[in-house]
């Protein structure tokens, strides 16, 4: 399952009309607006990406809708996936288990203000 967060934009003198649309829709979850901003927060939900990006598209098709962008996005599989990685692999990188390279010669590359460029 997917799920992302959908930021809407609409002028304020649309507002009202494409807010009934989306709060009554079957292809998107209303969660909040403001008109002073012409925002509404939706989310799409579907069993793939591919669902997701063409419940945006509706919601990108309605007439008076400016921009229409999803922010911010989960996928269990995605999520599930990467657990699994993180559950298979050692948690110490194989150069600090090699003691025939000196200390001084490991690279730390953390904090990015000191990087070298």
């Amino acid at each position: 399952m997917n799920i992302s967060s959908v930021v809407v934009q609409v002028a304020q003198k649309d507002f009202d009309g494409v807010l009934e649309i989306l709060q009554n829709a079957e292809f998107c979850d209303y969660h909040f607006s403001d008109k002073s901003i012409g925002k509404i927060i939706v989310t799409v939900e579907g069993e793939s990406v591919d669902d997701e990006i063409k419940n945006l598209k509706t919601i990108q098709s309605i007439q008076h809708v400016i921009a229409a962008d999803m922010m911010m996005s989960y996928s269990e599989d995605e999520l599930d996936a990467e657990i699994k990685k993180l559950e298979g692999s050692d948690p110490v990188p194989p150069i600090l288990n090699d003691n025939s390279v000196k200390a001084e010669d490991i690279v730390y590359n953390g904090d990015l203000r000191k990087k070298d460029l």
